[in-house]
């Protein structure tokens, strides 16, 4: 059967695909600079046997043909840049590069997308159809890599009826995965705010008009916003993780600047709720004799699974990992520009667990100290191999 088979070659490869993963580990890269990280995938490709071009300066698209005709084709999508973070893993893996990590998993998803490659092209004269594999590059800075990918047309000639891709999730044990029908993932916006004053003498502060309790306010009314303006049944939420008042024990200073995220699950409620913090800002501001100026980047759209092909791609996770390693996954407030292949083809983002409770392995994204169960590697590579095939009718 092809499921026993596809599970005897991501055995089979483990190991190696353990290796490729130490390897990338070890060498991290910022986005758009991953050019040691692209030159090593392109040589596992041509070890493999499987064409590529780059793409996206540091993106690698690579083509598998199956044998036997038909026209359908798939799109299998791997991130690969890093994160500016100081690893404090104590493992002979860890990263070389100072202040570099892999800490969001992206280290896993092209390591298991290059096992993923191997059990295709093994398998290339026993299936219809085509697969593309999108090496993307710059998942973690605005604008993504996503949209650089699709307007140099890693999605055209063929056109992918589907795109799939996953996200290591340290709360989801390792061997079950986290999957959902519609939308996934909130949208992100940045936000930049200086708040202007007047400093002086903290002794004397109906001399000064003092920003610090200007900006207190701002962020107090800004959360009025989410709390009196959202409807509840659609999840948004406006933290503030940066709050810079550069003054001293008796200094109010002349400004404060802040820095700050939105994120949403519409996109009509997005664009409204933007308009009103920028609003809600300069007015509570002006309100106390202060000045305002604030920047929003525009970050990622929501992420939609497309709801048949979630669907069809959890009815494949059964089949290949059994019920119970299948998870229906709620919403995650977290932004990816996956979403914008989301909105030129029928895509699903679903998330794989690397987490091991009993070995430790528990540390969330994003932090000096996250890590895998490598044994997921195990699971990923045959599972996206399974969902390309069943997904181009074999």
């Amino acid at each position: 059967m092809l499921r026993d088979k596809i599970q005897a070659l991501s055995a089979e490869i483990l190991p190696d695909t353990i290796r490729i993963r130490r390897h990338l580990h070890q060498h991290p890269e910022l986005s758009f600079q991953e050019q040691a990280t692209s030159a090593y995938i392109k040589s596992r490709l041509d070890e493999i046997g499987i064409p590529w071009r780059s793409i996206a300066d540091t993106g690698v698209l690579a083509t598998i043909e199956g044998n036997l005709p038909a026209s359908n084709v798939v799109a299998l999508r791997a991130d690969m840049d890093a994160l500016p973070i100081q690893e404090l893993n104590a493992v002979d893996y860890a990263s070389q590069n100072p202040g570099v990590m892999h800490a969001c998993g992206h280290d896993f998803h092209t390591s298991s997308l290059l096992g993923t490659a191997t059990i295709l092209q093994r398998c290339r004269h026993e299936f219809k159809g085509t697969v593309k594999l999108l090496f993307q590059p710059a998942e973690e800075v605005l604008p993504g890599g996503a949209t650089r990918m699709i307007k140099e047309g890693a999605l055209l000639n063929p056109s992918p009826s589907a795109v799939i891709g996953q996200h290591a999730m340290p709360r989801i044990p390792a061997g079950k995965i986290g999957i959902r029908k519609g939308k996934h993932m909130a949208s992100m916006d940045s936000l930049y705010v200086r708040i202007i004053g007047k400093g002086g003498h903290g002794a004397e502060p109906h001399t000064v008009i003092d920003p610090v309790v200007i900006a207190a306010h701002v962020i107090i009314s800004l959360q009025q916003i989410i709390s009196r303006s959202a409807n509840p049944r659609e999840p948004s939420v406006l933290s503030f993780g940066k709050v810079i008042a550069n003054g001293a024990v008796n200094v109010i200073p002349d400004e404060v600047y802040m820095e700050g995220t939105f994120r949403a699950m519409n996109e009509t409620w997005r664009e409204k709720a933007l308009g009103l913090i920028a609003n809600m800002a300069e007015k509570v501001t002006s309100a106390m004799g202060g000045t305002c100026e604030l920047r929003i980047d525009h970050g990622y759209p929501v992420l939609v699974n497309e709801e048949k092909l979630a669907g069809h791609l959890r009815d494949y996770a059964v089949d290949y990992l059994g019920e119970e390693n299948v998870i229906d996954e709620d919403i995650w407030m977290a932004a990816e520009d996956f979403a914008y292949y989301g909105q030129v083809a029928d895509s699903c983002f679903y998330l794989c667990g690397v987490g091991n409770v009993e070995k430790g392995i528990t540390s969330s994204l994003h932090t000096p100290t996250f890590n895998i169960d490598e044994r997921a590697l195990g699971m990923s590579t045959g599972l996206m191999a399974y969902m390309a095939l069943k997904k181009l009718g074999n």
